[in-house]
Parts: C-alpha cells; sequence; structure tokens
C-alpha cells in the first residue's frame, strides 16, 4: 500500500490527467528483467480495517481490506469512504500458484479529494488496459494493447514487500500508469532497516521497505531541477512466519499529498455505569 507520484510530460493536460492504477502514480521506464515475486505466504480470506491519515494525523477516510480466495486465485478489496464523501476503491485479481501474477485491476478514484477523476482497468490475460478520465469537464477515454510484464504489481504492493526476501534486495516491480495513455513504469524496492514499535506492553520490530521510482535517461537529470523528483514511498511490515502489514506512507495520485494508511480497531460504545449494554448496543 502506498507508493510516489512523478509527470515526466511536458503537457499540462498530461501532467492533469495521469494517475497510476494502484495508490499513486509512477511514470518511468520499464524494467528490462521482468521477474514474478515467488509465494512465500499464500494469501487467504481477509477483512481487515484500515484509516487514512494526513501526516499531521487527521482522520480523512475508513477503509475496508477483504480478500476471497477461490484455488489459487485471490481477490483483493481496497476502499477509502472519505469524510468529505470522496472514493477510493480498488479490486485486483490475482493468481498465487508458485508465484504472484496479476489476472486484473481496477480503480476508481472520485470526489473533492481526487482532483483529476479516474476509472483504470487492466485485464492481464487480453492485454488490454483501458482509462477513462476527464479533461477539462469532457469525458475521455484511452484504450491500449499492452504486454503485461510477470512481475505486474498494481493493486499488490503490500503483499509483495511480506514476500520479498532480505536476499533479493533490493527488487524491481512493473507497474502499469495511466498517462492518460497507459504506460509501464519501474519501482525500486529497498529495505531501510528496522523500525521498534510498541504493543501494549511488549515491543516488537518492523521491517521498513523503501519504494522508489526508477528514473533513467535525461529526464532522471531534469526531474530533481524542475521539482518533478517524486518522494519515495514508505511501507512497515511485521516479519516472521505470519508476516502482516503495519502502514504506509505516500501520496494516493499524482502530485496529490502525502498519505498514512494504518491498521485500525472497531471502536465500542460504553457500557452504562450499571454495567448493562452501552447505546446501540
Amino acid at each position: 500500500m502506498g507508493a510516489c507520484p512523478l509527470t515526466l510530460s511536458p503537457s499540462v493536460r498530461t501532467r492533469r490527467a495521469g494517475r497510476v492504477l494502484i495508490l499513486a502514480a509512477l511514470l518511468c521506464p520499464a524494467s528490462a528483467t521482468a521477474v514474478p515475486i515467488p509465494v512465500r505466504h499464500p494469501e487467504g480470506i481477509v477483512h481487515g480495517f484500515l484509516v487514512l491519515r494526513a501526516m499531521d494525523g487527521t482522520a480523512l477516510a475508513d477503509g475496508d481490506m477483504q480478500q476471497t480466495t477461490q484455488g489459487d486465485r485471490v481477490t483483493s478489496r481496497l476502499t477509502f469512504h472519505f469524510k468529505d464523501g470522496s472514493l477510493h476503491d480498488e479490486t485486483v485479481v490475482f493468481s498465487q500458484k508458485g508465484s504472484f501474477r496479476v489476472v486484473s485491476d481496477h480503480l476508481i478514484q472520485n470526489g473533492p479529494s481526487f482532483p483529476q477523476p479516474v476509472d483504470a482497468m487492466v485485464d492481464a490475460a487480453a492485454g488490454r488496459a483501458t482509462v477513462r478520465y476527464a479533461d477539462e469537464g469532457k469525458q475521455k477515454v484511452a484504450e491500449e494493447h499492452v504486454d503485461v510484464p510477470p512481475d505486474l504489481a498494481n493493486g499488490m504492493m503490500s503483499i509483495l514487500l511480506k514476500n520479498i526476501g532480505a536476499d533479493v534486495l533490493p527488487a524491481k516491480v512493473t507497474m502499469l500508469a495511466a498517462t492518460p495513455k497507459p504506460r509501464l513504469v519501474t519501482l525500486v524496492v529497498s529495505r531501510g532497516g528496522e523500525d521498534t514499535f510498541r504493543l501494549g506492553a511488549s515491543t516488537r520490530k518492523a521491517t521498513h521497505f523503501i519504494v522508489k521510482v526508477e528514473i533513467g535517461g535525461l529526464s532522471g537529470l531534469i526531474a530533481p531541477l524542475v521539482g518533478k523528483q517524486p518522494p519515495d514511498s514508505h511501507v512497515w511490515v511485521l516479519d516472521g512466519d505470519v508476516p502482516a502489514f503495519l502502514k504506509s506512507e505516500g501520496p494516493m495520485y499524482n502530485g496529490g499529498p502525502v498519505w498514512r494508511i494504518e491498521l485500525t480497531s472497531p471502536v465500542w460504545p460504553r457500557s452504562n455505569p450499571n454495567g448493562g449494554p452501552g447505546p446501540g448496543r
């Protein structure tokens, strides 16, 4: 969960329309060697609760992560309902037979928190990417044939990070971005060490991953000079026999602010003083 933005096109229209088919926009050349991530920890049925915050701690949206399985195929859906009525909704279908392979990915972002609404879909089997977006009040569609690489990571970054071993870092994965023309891009994953966190009275260690956009050629030289160098994204994972996503920090759309995604728990109504159930129970 979480990635980083970049705009390489000199076109203002392209900068406004660009979106990534995950939690951010990532525009850079794709890796020449695409190797899928091996399955070390198979995914199963999950329903987790998340909160999305600004970096000052302000809660912006409530989220759900839901997964279902059928054979070696997993459907994972991440939704965030914002307080201002905005929606982030992404569903990725992937197989996990030996390695993780994206089957399809569908991302919807709309509402006040997303200056440029987008509806983007990748069909890996058909080799097709479709992006529906608005440009100066007009609805447009960009559709391209794409040779989807086996290491495509759309909608799966937090899952892949639970399976990337320290012995293969730094690692590269591919994503499909919408600029609005669909385009393959490369992310470089490295380890940022271990960070300590507390769980009740106990102290635990989290593995800190850094996700960087790889910018090559002339674009890589110019980007820092013109303020287009994207920030790194950061993801924290609890390692071990049963790894778990803990939090991430990064923008969710091209040019957007850095937001934090964290696990959260249900809040129950307080019991009344006489020991009976509180209101709503």
